[in-house]
């Protein structure tokens, strides 16, 4: 089993998609065991830090990476399947911001009312309890919330020799923030410059769907991904399979827009995995279909549409690359 193990000093975090050097290059069938840091790059650790007086704006969001994977070309499909991902401190991070969070007044929602307070809260992590406990800033209140980690950041570099901030979601993948990018779960990402050159971070010990407050718990991760290459299959969005379910997202403004890219693209997606033509796929979508929200706080909204891969007919999708990378994973953790 091939594995690479890479921890990157803070200065070599990436804050684009693109624009960037790789800085490793792996094969396909690789096993990478990473380290990621939090959204504020582990410099928010105490509900006296605000991000405003510690962070150095706009270097937020990092990722790691990029990783060139060999034989990478436009048009195959990068397949990330998460094997593991584990909170690395025994605390995490949230906040509120002025202009950015759901329920405030932003650049683009302009309003007379004032915006938010910036505010931050600390959560205890508890990996062995598997909680994350809340604690009110404003009175005695606690609550044990179950941990479920997941990255809020997977993506590869956008074509045409672009370079996107980490905190916008596209096309290449980007700040999805969706819960359903947690372990087991496999990602399909497509090609658009040789090597792919795929970058993880955004750590979350676990989020509501929308991110409606614009931050998560934000905590930095130990993960584990499995790498393989699909060529000659290109992937139009991000697209995520588990063990049960099909997934497509869809990143735009205004919100609907983005469940219309998610829906159109597992429409199509079922029609080509079940040989029913688009109305017939559409029908179905219709009636069993779900719509888990992923943010609708970031530069562009996400949507995701999922279906049970059951009533497909259980169809084996990207060469069965999600059960091959799965298989490899549970390898690589009985031999850890």
């Amino acid at each position: 089993m091939n594995v690479v193990s890479y921890r990157p000093e803070l200065s070599e975090l990436s804050y684009t998609f693109g624009g960037r050097p790789a800085v490793r290059r792996i094969q396909p069938g690789t096993i990478v065991e990473m380290y990621t840091e939090d959204c504020f790059a582990g410099r928010v650790r105490s509900v006296d830090d605000l991000p405003s007086r510690v962070c150095d704006f706009p270097y937020l969001n990092p990722v790691t990476g990029p990783f060139h994977v060999e034989g990478a070309e436009p048009g195959d499909t990068l397949a990330l399947h998460f094997v593991s991902i584990e909170p690395a401190r025994d605390w995490a991070v949230s906040a509120t911001f002025p202009h950015f969070g759901a329920l405030t007044p932003t650049h683009t929602t302009a309003m007379l009312a004032p915006t938010l307070p910036e505010v931050v809260w600390r959560y205890d992590i508890d990996v062995e309890a598997g909680v994350a406990r809340y604690h009110a800033r404003n009175g005695d209140f606690t609550v044990e919330l179950p941990l479920d980690p997941m990255h809020g950041t997977v993506g590869v570099a956008p074509a045409a020799s672009e370079t996107r901030m980490t905190i916008t979601p596209d096309t290449h993948g980007g700040n999805m923030d969706t819960p359903e990018l947690r372990a087991g779960v496999t990602v399909y990402l497509n090609v658009n410059v040789e090597g792919g050159l795929f970058g993880v971070g955004d750590g979350h010990a676990r989020q509501g769907h929308g991110e409606v407050c614009g931050t998560a718990v934000e905590a930095a991760m130990n993960t584990v991904v499995a790498v393989e290459l699909i060529k000659g299959v290109a992937t139009p969005w991000p697209r995520l399979e588990d063990d049960t379910h099909l997934m497509s997202t869809g990143s735009a403004r205004p919100l609907e827009d983005a469940y219309r890219i998610s829906q159109h693209d597992l429409v199509t997606w079922a029609s080509e995995v079940t040989g029913l033509d688009a109305l017939d796929a559409y029908q179905l979508v219709s009636q069993i279909g779900e719509a888990p929200v992923g943010n609708v706080c970031d530069t562009n909204y996400t949507m995701v549409a999922k279906i049970p891969k059951a009533y497909l007919g259980g169809p084996a999708v990207y060469e069965s690359a999600h059960e091959r990378l799965r298989a490899l994973g549970r390898i690589y953790l009985e031999q850890r």
